[in-house]
C-alpha cells in the first residue's frame, strides 16, 4: 500500500506520540481541577504544549491560544464568535474548506454579507482583487493557508498587510500547512489562527486550537466546566479560559506536546524539503503519462492534488 493522504492525517506518526498518550492516561488527572500530584502533572503539560505552539506561531503570549477539538471547531469559534451583524461584510476565497464556508452561509441567513475572491485555473488567487474588494462595511478577511484540494500555498504575508492597512480582521485557516511551513502570527499581521493536530503537526486526532490577538474580543462558544471562578454566573471571561470550557483532551495534547518536539528537533525545513522532494518525484513521474490530470500549481509549494481519468 503506498499511503496518499498524509496530509489529512499524518500516518504514522512519531513513536514518542504515543508513548506520551499511554503515559498520560495512566498518570494525568484533570488539570486545575486539583492539587494533587496528578492534576498538577497534566497542567504542566497542557501549559508546556501552549508554550511549544506560542513559539511554533511566533505568539508573543501562550495563554493567547485555546486548545479546541479540531480546526473545525476552532473556526466556529472565530467566524461566530465575531458578533458580526447584519450589513457586516467578509471576505474569504474560493478554495476554502466547508469548515470556513458553513459558518460563513449561516451569518450571510442572518444578513452578513459574503464576497468571494476567485483563483485561476491553477489555484492561485489575486490579490490585487482582494484588496480592491474592500469596502466600507467588510470587517473581516478569512482565508486559508493551503489547500486542502490542490495544495496551493496562499501567500498570507500579502493578505495581512492588505487587513492591517485597512484595520481588518485577519483569520487564517491553518490546517494543512502548520508544521510544515511556516507561519508567524505577528509578522503575518493575524489576529485569528485555527489549526488541528492530526495533520502537519504529526499529533492524534480529537486535538486542535486557536490563537487568539489580545486586540480581537471573541464571544464564548460554549460556556461551563471551567476551572476557575467555578461559583460565578458567567464564564471566565480571560483566555485561554473564555474559550476552553470543559474538561480538556490532556491525553490528546500530551501527544501534541510530543510531536511538537518532534518537529523542533527533526526541524520544520527538515520535514518540508522532505515531503516537498517526495511530492516533485511523484508529479515528475506521472505528468506526462496519458488519461492525468494534474490540478493545482506545483510551482506554489503546492502537493498537488491528481486526478486519474
Amino acid at each position: 500500500m503506498i499511503y496518499f493522504d498524509n496530509a489529512a492525517t499524518t500516518l504514522p506518526k512519531p513513536k514518542a506520540v504515543g508513548e506520551a498518550m499511554v503515559e498520560a492516561l495512566n498518570s494525568f488527572g484533570n488539570p486545575s481541577r486539583g492539587g494533587h500530584e496528578y492534576s498538577l502533572r497534566s497542567s504542566r503539560v497542557l501549559y508546556e504544549t501552549r508554550e511549544l505552539l506560542a513559539k511554533l506561531i511566533g505568539a508573543e503570549d501562550p495563554l493567547n491560544i485555546a486548545f479546541t477539538g479540531n480546526s473545525t471547531m476552532s473556526l466556529n469559534m472565530a467566524i461566530l464568535g465575531l458578533g458580526l451583524k447584519e450589513g457586516d461584510e467578509i471576505i474569504t476565497t474560493t478554495l476554502e474548506h466547508n469548515s470556513v464556508l458553513r459558518p460563513i452561509y449561516k451569518l450571510k441567513k442572518n444578513g452578513v454579507k459574503v464576497k468571494f475572491i476567485g483563483s485561476d485555473r491553477v489555484g492561485n488567487i489575486d490579490y490585487d482583487e482582494l484588496e480592491t474588494s474592500i469596502s466600507k462595511n467588510t470587517k473581516v478577511i478569512i482565508t486559508t493557508h493551503a489547500s486542502n484540494l490542490t495544495g496551493n500555498l496562499v501567500d498570507i504575508d500579502i493578505i495581512g498587510k492588505v487587513a492591517h492597512k485597512n484595520n481588518l480582521i485577519f483569520i487564517v485557516d491553518a490546517s494543512q500547512s502548520l508544521g510544515v511551513f511556516p507561519v508567524d502570527v505577528v509578522k503575518n499581521n493575524i489576529d485569528i489562527l485555527c489549526f488541528t493536530g492530526h495533520k502537519g503537526l504529526m499529533g492524534p486526532t480529537g486535538v486542535g486550537g486557536i490563537y487568539v490577538s489580545p486586540k480581537v474580543d471573541l464571544n464564548s462558544y460554549i460556556v461551563g466546566g471551567s476551572g476557575s471562578h467555578s461559583f460565578s454566573e458567567k464564564h471566565p471571561q480571560t483566555m485561554p479560559d473564555k474559550l476552553e470550557a470543559g474538561t480538556p483532551n490532556i491525553h490528546g495534547i500530551a501527544g501534541l506536546n510530543a510531536s511538537l518536539k518532534y518537529i523542533f528537533n527533526t526541524g520544520m525545513d527538515t520535514i518540508r524539503e522532505k515531503e516537498l522532494s517526495l511530492a516533485k518525484a511523484f508529479y515528475e513521474g506521472i505528468k506526462d503519462l496519458p488519461k492525468i490530470k494534474i490540478y493545482g500549481d506545483f510551482n506554489s509549494f503546492s502537493l498537488c492534488s491528481i486526478d486519474a481519468q
